[in-house]
This record gives C-alpha cells, sequence and structure tokens, in this order.
C-alpha cells in the first residue's frame, strides 16, 4: 500500500471517527442532534486538517484562524473535532455530553470549553458573529502589519446550515459582508435540504448562491459533500479571493452512513437509536465492537497535523521578536490592546472628569464622554444603526471602516440593529478591541437576542442607547419606549 493510500484510509478512519463519536455521545445521553455532524463531517475534516491555522496547545494564539459553528445544534460536531485535534477534551467529557456541569454542553459556551470560539445555538448569529471577526481581522492587521512582519493574517470560517440562511440577522450580516469586501471570511454552508419539520421546499426554496452573489460575495459549489478533494480545492480557492467573502455551498445528506436514517428529517434532532449505530458501523465499514474508539491511525493522523500547528505558532512568535525589536512602540500598543481588561485607569484621571456643567441633552454628554475616550483608550471601534448624527457616537478624527479602508475606527452598520450586535460579540470575542454600537432605545428590540448573548458571555460590548422613554413625544407611539427599561 503506498502513502497516498494510507493517507486516504487515514483520512476515511478520521471521518467516520467524527461522525461515530457524535453519534455515541448524543446515543449516551438520549438528546441531540445527530444528523449534521454525520453529515458535515468531511467538510469539518478538510477545513480543521488541511487548512485551519490553530494550535491545540495554545487555543488563545493571537493569529489563529477562527472556527465558528453557527449551526450550534450539531454541537458533537464540535467536540469531536476539538477531542481528536488534541484540545483539552477527552473521552470522559464526550461520554458526558449534555450533562450538568460538563464540558460538552448541549450548544457550545464560549468560556466553558477550550477551543469554542463564541457562544452559538440561536441559528444565524453565527454568521453576523464571523463577519465581526473578519473585520477585527482587517482592523487590526491595518493598524499593526509593516513590511516582512505579518503579524495579523488569519481567515475567519463559519459552518452554517440551512436555518442559520432563513434567520434575517445573517441576512443583515451577508449584505454587510459583501459591502465592505472582507476577503478572509468563509462561509461553509451545509445544504441538506431538511429542517425539523421536513423537507426545506416547505418554506424555503429561494437561490441562496444567487443570494449572496447579489450580497457581493464570491460563490463556490461542491456539489458532493463527502468528496474531500473537492472541498479542498474549493476552500483552496475562497483563500484566493482577497475582495470578496466567499460561500462555499456543500450538498450533504444529513445523517450520512445511516441507513434507516440519511436524508431524513427524523435523524436532525434526536438519537439514532442503537440498531441504527450498529447499521451505521457496518454501512460504514467500521470494524471496532468499543463504543467511543479512536483507532490508533487516526490518533497518529490527528498528532502529526497537531505538531503542525504548534510549528506554526512558534513561527509566528520568531515573527513577533523581530517586530518588538524593529517597532517596538507598536509592540507595546499591541500587548496593551490584548491585555484583559482596560490597561488606563479612568476613575484616577482628574482630566477625564472635568467637563463645561451648561444644560446638555444627556446623547450630547455621551458623545462628548465617547471622544474624550479615544484619547485614552485607543482600541476602541463601533457605530450606530445608521444613526451616528443622532446618537453622537460618531468619533472624531478616528476614520471610516469602509470597502476602500479597514483602517477606520467608526464602524457603519447601516440599518441592520440585529446584526450590529451579533457583530460587536464577534469583534469583542476576537480578541484586541473593545466594541461599542448606537441605536435608539426604542430598537433594542431588534437587538435583545444578541444583546442576550453578550451578557451569557459577559462580552464587554458597549450599548450606547439614546432617544429614550416620553422624550420623543413628536415621534409617536412607535417611537417611545416607555416599557423597555423594565
Amino acid at each position: 500500500m503506498g502513502k497516498g493510500d494510507k493517507m486516504s484510509k487515514a483520512v476515511e478512519l478520521s471521518i467516520n471517527t467524527i461522525r461515530l463519536l457524535s453519534a455515541e455521545a448524543i446515543q449516551k445521553s438520549n438528546s441531540g442532534h445527530p444528523g449534521l455532524p454525520m453529515g458535515a463531517a468531511p467538510m469539518a475534516y478538510t477545513l480543521w486538517a488541511r487548512h485551519l491555522k490553530h494550535n491545540a496547545a495554545n487555543p488563545k494564539w493571537q493569529d489563529r484562524d477562527r472556527f465558528i459553528l453557527s449551526a450550534g445544534h450539531g454541537s458533537m460536531l464540535i467536540y469531536s473535532l476539538l477531542h481528536l485535534f488534541g484540545y483539552d477534551l477527552s473521552i470522559e467529557d464526550l461520554k458526558n455530553f449534555r450533562q450538568y456541569g460538563s464540558k460538552t454542553p448541549g450548544h457550545p459556551e464560549f468560556g466553558h470549553t477550550s477551543g469554542v470560539e463564541i457562544t452559538t445555538g440561536p441559528l444565524g448569529q453565527g454568521i453576523a458573529n464571523g463577519v465581526g471577526m473578519a473585520m477585527a481581522e482587517s482592523y487590526l492587521s491595518k493598524k499593526f502589519n509593516k513590511p516582512g512582519y505579518k503579524l495579523v493574517d488569519h481567515y475567519t470560517y463559519v459552518l452554517a446550515g440551512d436555518g442559520c440562511m432563513m434567520e434575517g440577522v445573517s441576512a443583515e450580516a451577508a449584505s454587510l459582508a459583501g459591502t465592505l469586501g472582507l476577503g478572509k471570511l468563509v462561509l461553509l454552508y451545509d445544504s441538506n435540504n431538511i429542517t425539523i419539520e421536513g423537507n426545506t421546499d416547505i418554506a424555503f426554496r429561494e437561490d441562496v448562491a444567487k443570494r449572496f452573489e447579489a450580497y457581493g460575495w464570491q460563490v463556490l459549489q461542491v456539489e458532493d459533500g463527502t468528496d474531500v478533494e473537492a472541498i479542498d480545492r474549493a476552500l483552496a480557492e475562497a483563500k484566493q479571493e482577497e475582495n470578496k467573502p466567499s460561500l462555499i455551498v456543500v450538498k450533504t445528506q444529513i445523517g450520512y452512513g445511516c441507513p434507516g436514517k440519511q436524508g431524513k428529517a427524523s435523524c436532525h434532532g434526536e438519537p439514532l437509536g442503537e440498531e441504527n449505530i450498529k447499521a451505521t458501523k457496518s454501512n460504514l465499514g467500521w470494524a471496532y465492537e468499543e463504543e467511543f474508539h479512536v483507532p490508533a491511525e487516526v490518533r497518529g493522523h490527528m498528532e502529526s497535523i497537531r505538531l503542525q500547528g504548534m510549528e506554526k505558532e512558534n513561527a509566528w512568535k520568531k515573527i513577533f521578536e523581530g517586530y518588538s525589536r524593529e517597532y517596538a512602540d507598536l509592540a507595546a500598543e499591541w500587548e496593551k490592546w490584548h491585555h484583559d481588561g482596560l490597561v488606563t485607569n479612568l476613575s484616577s484621571n482628574e482630566s477625564y472628569w472635568n467637563y463645561d456643567m451648561k444644560p446638555t441633552a444627556t446623547r450630547a454628554s455621551s458623545g462628548d464622554v465617547l471622544n474624550r475616550l479615544t484619547t485614552l483608550v485607543s482600541n476602541l471601534v463601533g457605530g450606530a444603526a445608521d444613526l451616528a448624527p443622532s446618537t453622537k457616537t460618531y468619533m472624531k478624527d478616528m476614520g471610516d471602516f469602509s470597502a476602500e479602508d479597514h483602517s477606520g475606527a467608526n464602524l457603519h452598520f447601516g440599518v441592520r440593529e440585529h446584526a450590529m450586535a451579533a457583530i460587536a460579540n464577534g469583534i469583542a470575542v476576537h480578541g484586541g478591541l473593545i466594541p461599542y454600537v448606537s441605536t435608539f432605545f426604542v430598537f433594542s428590540d431588534y437587538m435583545k437576542p444578541s444583546m442576550r448573548l453578550s451578557a451569557l458571555m459577559k462580552l464587554p460590548v458597549i450599548y450606547i442607547l439614546t432617544h429614550d422613554s416620553i422624550g420623543v413625544g413628536e415621534d409617536g407611539p412607535t417611537h417611545q419606549p416607555i416599557e423597555h427599561l423594565a
């Protein structure tokens, strides 16, 4: 058997290990969603093994690629990947899937499981989070990269399903991403045409590829979701496009490998059943009887990939050493921006508290404070949902983040409140920046799902909400948020 044959066997075994670890963990917990992990395993493996720049030994390496499972219900996919690729997640952790206090909750949770970049579950959020991460990457690269020193050079990958594509927040975010030309954002669309209620034909017949082309995305197609080489080529092509985000439509079968469930809605959100798991193992040619088994060939294959990740970070560290010598001031600012919490002590800075005490509108006072902050907190970025002149949230002399120039700190979200907040979550978890967003208080209605996730993740996203209560009388009842604070 030649080297290529050995490799193809290791690849096939790795993909089937992802499928079966997922199915067995869900069966053991008697709860979960096996369909997506089984159908999406080839694309997830191909991304993680051949393209994702990451180091399991340091999940917080600042120049790692980011991976977001927007379809968070398929959480056993990411848990299986994290275990196999060497992160701090054991077989015992997989066996405790969905159990209270475990590292493997029903949906991925930021700050709880090593290697999980952001909390997902409410569909579509992950796509918008990815837009925020890609914006952060591009802004930081413009700030810190110098000739010979690519300190910031990574991609954001999102895996999403049909449900994510139906949610409005993903449409808002994708439209902005296309407008801004976020070339390092790659969205893998697990297109299996199945939701909980059945085939997507009952409620979702649009041409998603054409929609994303209209947004200004590069769109690539993979007709067979089990074709690792085709997926590999599509990912490579996506990375070549520098001026547009890329959508890769991957046609898959939900529950792939399970003879009695493959392609059916019944495997979306319920365990396969013991007999179906046995049938799946037989169908996939799985030669191991032990549950939660990881073949030795897979362990060896994954170890070689893990070592490559360590080498990549070590190479980056050498780049940073040279950068620190040649650009000492910028290196110091990099460390300051990536410090946990504010480096500046605002409360003891007397000049910060000296203001003209003449009567003024609260939003105007807020604007004064914001602009004074920019001189003390240099990594502030943010903006409003097309309301900065009204909410007084434009930072003077800080530039505009636009399709033509990603170096400006003022972000223009357009009239997209929900995506705005989700994008801010992505910027916050990316690291290096402190985001703020703004709109009228009444339109917090549009943002609540993302605001709730900000709170769940304890993220330092700043929400500036103006025009509150009955003071907006002449605008009428649609703009009077008298009940919102309660």
